[in-house]
């Protein structure tokens, strides 16, 4: 069965987000730790947190997957802004302790004209020092689409990422429709070969989940510009084959499409409806 939930605003608090994933279909959201610009992390509520825990395993939710801010960099050409990076992706990983077995995922960073190999070094040295034995939480990096000097817009990029890390088994990889499909793999007329190829360069059991998105440029343009499903170049019946293809149908699928709620709800119930209804 199709696991599906979207973007939820941490405003109200964690039980909050829960209660409203629920109410709109969803089983499965994901949040930002924080403003998504930066900024400090709300306080910890453990009473809030624990109820959040007990609604989603009563509503037999799949894991949920926060969002480390946009502007983290681990590989920036700046010393102090990867160090910002790291702290606070430490800070994230300690709050989401009150949430064990969940994902947190992020995008690697831009490498500043640095070059790809110090950019992919700085990211899997920051990420050692970052990830401890103890921690619940899994660190998914993001596919990206290869604007500028993006890490991750290539599946060999992130592969190297992970043989560089000294705890492989905390990580994992979280592939992005749009990004993919910007970055220039044909998802829309090779699925099949795109998730053959992820296989053979990082393996399907390193992918923990999916952000749905349709995407408002051609394939190969590297814009990432995320569109509403189906109203892309994407387009519903590759989104479709998405949702049923038998190496991906049992993830966590997130809904990053320009929508508020209501709009979310909608796709929901459609992408449902259609995980759900035989191909011909």
């Amino acid at each position: 069965m199709l696991k599906i939930g979207c973007h939820l605003s941490l405003s109200h608090g964690y039980l909050a987000m829960g209660e409203t994933a629920n109410s709109i279909g969803a089983d499965t959201f994901a949040f930002f730790t924080r403003n998504p610009r930066g900024g400090k992390a709300r306080p910890v509520d453990p009473d809030d947190l624990g109820a959040l825990q007990a609604l989603t395993a009563a509503k037999d939710f799949a894991a949920l997957v926060a969002h480390a801010p946009y502007t983290l960099n681990l590989c920036s050409d700046k010393p102090d802004v990867r160090q910002f990076a790291e702290e606070t992706m430490a800070e994230d990983l300690a709050l989401l302790e009150h949430l064990p077995g969940n994902y947190y995922n992020f995008h690697p960073g831009c490498h500043m004209k640095q070059g790809r190999d110090a950019g992919i070094e700085l990211i899997s040295s920051a990420l050692n020092r970052i990830m401890k034995p103890e921690c619940h939480t899994r660190m998914l990096l993001e596919t990206m689409a290869g604007k500028g000097t993006e890490i991750g817009r290539t599946f060999e990029e992130l592969r190297d990422i992970l043989l560089s890390l000294d705890d492989p088994d905390h990580f994992g990889v979280c592939l992005d429709t749009c990004h993919v499909f910007d970055a220039g793999y044909d998802i829309v007329h090779s699925l099949d070969a795109v998730i053959s190829e992820f296989d053979r360069v990082i393996g399907l059991h390193n992918l923990y989940a999916i952000h749905l998105n349709d995407s408002k440029n051609e394939l190969g343009s590297h814009k990432d510009r995320h569109e509403k499903i189906g109203k892309g170049h994407i387009g519903l019946p590759a989104i479709t084959a998405i949702i049923r293809h038998p190496a991906l149908r049992d993830l966590p699928f997130i809904l990053e499409t320009p929508n508020e709620l209501e709009g979310y709800q909608e796709e929901i119930e459609l992408l449902k409806s259609l995980a759900d209804t035989e191909e011909a």
